[in-house]
């Protein structure tokens, strides 16, 4: 019987043991897509606890203590840290089998050396050893990038962001590059005219380009492109139902924006069209700017409105939707090329029915140009377990080229999350590993296996968004 979490985690073989080992396990760490809060970072934030540090906006958590019963107050509301953590603890052997098991204990062992088992009976104690280190300035924000080995991340920004914390982690030194990502979500969600005419009304401010014509908002929108560009970012990322093509007139997009903005609620197709016009051309701004896209979707988000109103968005209640997609993604990125204004790209979906899809059709716009020009992202949110990423690992073996893959990255708000690069780590080395073994691949070959589990894991990403230079 083998030892739980002990230095061959997840590895079967011997030859899957020297890969992780001899090539992944420490190579630096390329987060090109997290959620966490560049301000933490300038202000090199110091955690009260390791409930916030760990609790504190974790939906996964949030869910699976829900579901084992405990009470809101306990999760989000105003009971103690003591209170939440110890909740969490009595939940954790209730999560045996759910990814969040090998998270909480990865997390333990890799930031805090704890290699006990969380419960009930070891609550306080581990509570209180790891409250007495995160005093210790090697436990504050960027302490914890140091120790994960961490190169660069790159955050998710909104265009109207002012990009104040990262100009001050770059004037101050910082040796991580901390770099933003665009994310324009809010400049296309007309479904709420009230609350999208207040943000485009913040777009002119901050771009100092008066938006009173669909025009002028595409213009808006590629004076801050301008200004991200100006801080180092290189990746937009877009959060989206499904993909949008809906064909369109420019007259047609100027009518709709003008009336979302005298307070008309649009149409269903109207917003598909206005999604349409939009998409393509933040795409060609991409494009023009050499930057790489990336495109989650797929998602149903908020869907308790119970929670969503006492909490807001990202509070556990998402799930994966089922829009039948493929058609719309193959004319959005057919017009791209077509127009040769497709950049490089990363597509994530969330429902893995899809999987298969997606893997195929990253295929149909490959160019030649770039190596992996088209990406099919790393399993994400549902996914983003061993299942999940061995799926995903496989499928994309079966259809592309799994040695240019830009691997993983932590999609989270949590500076505990970079343990999620190990665990990709070691399941990919089990999975090449394992080949090898059962002949699958050859022995004789390793020199060149090692090398692909090297870029797999770190130098595809690297020059993939040219973060070499």
């Amino acid at each position: 019987m083998k030892q739980f979490m002990d230095k061959d985690f997840l590895l079967q073989t011997p030859t899957a043991q020297r890969l992780y080992h001899e090539h992944a396990a420490n190579l630096p760490i390329i987060d090109f897509h997290c959620h966490l809060n560049p301000r933490e970072i300038a202000e090199n934030h110091r955690f009260s606890s390791i409930t916030e540090l760990w609790l504190g906006g974790d939906h996964y958590k949030w869910r699976a203590m829900r579901t084992n019963g405990v009470d809101e107050h306990f999760i989000t509301g105003n009971s103690t840290d003591w209170e939440k953590f110890e909740k969490w603890a009595e939940t954790i052997p209730y999560a045996m089998r759910n990814p969040l098991y090998h998270w909480t204990h990865l997390e333990l062992r890799t930031a805090f050396g704890i290699d006990k088992i969380l419960n009930k009976q070891t609550a306080r104690e581990i509570f209180d050893e790891c409250n007495e280190k995160l005093k210790s300035p090697e436990f504050y924000a960027r302490g914890l990038m140091r120790r994960y080995h961490v190169e660069t991340v790159c955050t998710t920004d909104d265009p109207v962001d002012s990009l104040e914390w990262h100009k001050q982690v770059k004037d101050e030194g910082f040796e991580i590059n901390v770099l933003p990502a665009w994310r324009p979500d809010k400049a296309m969600a007309i479904g709420n005219p009230t609350t999208y005419r207040k943000y485009i009304e913040k777009l002119s401010s901050v771009s100092g380009k008066d938006v009173r014509s669909f025009g002028d908002l595409i213009e808006a929108l590629q004076l801050r492109h301008d200004f991200f560009a100006s801080y180092g970012c290189a990746l937009s990322d877009h959060g989206l139902n499904t993909f949008y093509a809906e064909p369109y007139q420019e007259k047609e997009i100027e009518s709709i924006f003008s009336r979302v903005m005298n307070g008309e609620q649009p149409t269903e197709h109207e917003i598909n069209q206005f999604c349409s016009a939009m998409l393509y051309e933040m795409a060609v701004m991409d494009a023009e700017s050499g930057w790489v896209q990336q495109f989650h979707y797929g998602a149903i988000r908020d869907n308790n409105s119970k929670i969503f109103n006492l909490l807001g968005p990202d509070s556990g209640c998402d799930s994966m939707g089922d829009a039948d997609t493929a058609l719309p993604m193959a004319h959005f990125f057919s017009r791209l090329a077509t127009a040769d204004r497709l950049a490089k790209t990363i597509i994530y979906n969330i429902n893995p029915s899809d999987n298969d899809m997606v893997a195929t059709m990253i295929g149909n716009f490959q160019d030649g140009t770039v190596p992996g020009k088209m990406q099919w992202g790393s399993a994400w949110w549902f996914n983003d377990q061993k299942d999940g990423i061995e799926n995903q690992l496989n499928i994309l073996s079966l259809h592309g080229l799994l040695s240019q893959f830009v691997g993983m990255l932590t999609d989270s708000r949590s500076f505990l999350s970079y343990p999620r690069h190990e665990y990709f780590r070691r399941i990919l080395c089990n999975l090449v590993g394992n080949d090898v073994e059962n002949g699958l691949l050859p022995a004789s070959e390793m020199e060149r296996i090692g090398a692909m589990i090297e870029d797999i894991c770190y130098y595809n990403a690297r020059r993939y968004f040219n973060f070499c230079s």
